[in-house]
């Protein structure tokens, strides 16, 4: 109708329908074997570090900068490409939500990885860890990989889906490869090798920050999501500032609670032996069994962020249409 404001619109939900549809295909396929976008961002962050590293924190945030920045531009120039067709908008939202969310996977790998420990095979368990998470394999036995599976499903819930979800719902497409982009970057250079101490500063750092309210939600909806309450809600108050993450520790500490299972103490990453505080104290040691219960809770926090987060943009839209 001519002259019909902007704001008389009905509600834009190609982030809903581009959200689900990216979990659905996920769901249905997991990552590609080759070609995933994350690995190619991967090898593009990887070259250009090539170019600036030094051993200082200024150039580090340099090429934090050139990555994250240039992945961010990309994403916004594609939205903006598709932002007056909306079939076009929700189909590239759900081929970035595809790309940046790993939940599938991260479930297929516990999965195998408990298997492998269910019929006693320590060596194809040792094998597959490597997939999930950075632990030093060989130094573990069955029931310390179980519990590394468990902490690695629960922070890969936060890293993997529901913070890549919430930064898609804030700042749509951009938002996604960004917080993937961001993720990514500190996975390569974040950790406190002698190469990276100070070069991977800033990506350390500034995937503390993205990560923060996805952490948080993570832990909120786990502790909604899981068996126990007033377990998860009593481990996150009385253990997640405990953690070395402040991201971390919150997420794990309430799978924790609610699996009713004991995580953290001593771990071995890369040679060097760290010795992590303990996450509910008051539970039992993890079983293989509890890799199942994990891989479910975070299948459940993933749908319950996908309905927050369209529930968060519907309340925005509603609230923008009040004061216009």
């Amino acid at each position: 109708m001519p002259g019909r404001s902007r704001t008389s619109r009905p509600f834009p939900d190609g982030f809903a329908y581009g959200a689900a549809a990216g979990l659905a295909v996920d769901l249905l396929v997991g990552d590609p074997r080759r070609g995933h976008p994350v690995a190619a961002f991967g090898r593009a962050a990887a070259a250009v570090e090539q170019r600036l590293h030094h051993d200082h924190r200024g150039w580090g945030a340099l090429h934090t900068a050139v990555c994250a920045g240039s992945t961010i531009a990309l994403g916004a120039l594609a939205a903006r490409a598709v932002r007056n067709r909306p079939a076009a908008a929700a189909a590239l939202t759900a081929a970035s939500v595809w790309a940046v969310v790993g939940g599938t996977t991260l479930g297929r790998e516990a999965r195998a990885i408990g298997g492998a420990l269910a019929a006693g095979d320590l060596e194809v368990a040792r094998e597959r860890l490597p997939h999930l998470c950075g632990r030093d394999p060989q130094s573990l036995d069955g029931p310390a990989m179980a519990r590394a599976v468990v902490e690695s499903v629960a922070e890969n819930t936060s890293d993997a889906v529901v913070g890549a979800l919430f930064w898609g719902a804030v700042a749509g497409v951009p938002g996604l490869v960004g917080f993937r982009a961001v993720n990514t970057l500190d996975a390569m250079v974040g950790h406190k090798s002698p190469r990276h101490r100070r070069f991977g500063w800033a990506s350390a750092r500034l995937d503390d920050v993205a990560g923060w309210p996805g952490a948080r939600l993570t832990a909120v909806l786990a502790t909604v999501a899981g068996g126990d309450p007033r377990g998860a809600a009593r481990a996150w108050r009385a253990d997640a500032a405990k953690h070395p993450s402040p991201n971390a520790g919150p997420v794990e500490a309430s799978f924790a609670g609610a699996l009713g299972v004991r995580l953290g103490g001593t771990l071995s990453y890369g040679g060097r032996v760290e010795h992590r505080p303990v996450l509910n104290g008051e539970g039992r040691p993890v079983e293989v069994a509890d890799i199942d219960r994990a891989v479910r809770l975070s299948r459940r926090v993933t749908g319950l962020t996908l309905a927050a987060c369209v529930g968060g943009r519907l309340i925005g839209y509603a609230l923008k249409r009040r004061n216009a």
